[in-house]
């Protein structure tokens, strides 16, 4: 299969709460995140999202530091007992995503050695 993703995905074991923007809902859902790069995100829940919608995100990252992003579905797949979603960064400070590309370095500096 071709990879069609700009930016490198990292698992990230960590939650996030989810606010819908569009002012129709402001239930907060915890998912589980599968993985993040500085474009995006893919996690798992088990409420129903929609394609399109856009919801408000704080994600929780491995220093324990909270992200505030705002982010886009894009992607939904059914999966056994949840649901597989992907979405874009709609809106997260340069700052924040630099933090997850600067990890992803780290990372990849400690599997070589």
């Amino acid at each position: 299969m071709e990879e069609r993703r700009k930016s490198k995905r990292t698992r990230l074991q960590s939650k996030i709460v989810l606010k819908q923007i569009s002012g129709e809902t402001e239930e907060e859902v915890d998912i589980e995140v599968v993985d993040v790069s500085k474009s995006g995100v893919g996690f798992n829940c088990d409420r129903v999202l929609s394609i399109g919608a856009v919801y408000e995100a704080y994600l929780t990252i491995w220093t324990r530091e909270v992200l505030h992003a705002i982010i886009e579905i894009i992607r939904i797949e059914k999966k056994e007992d949840t649901i597989a979603y992907g979405a874009i960064f709609v809106g997260m400070p340069e700052i924040d995503a630099m933090r997850i590309s600067l990890y992803q370095t780290m990372e990849e500096l400690s599997d070589g050695e």
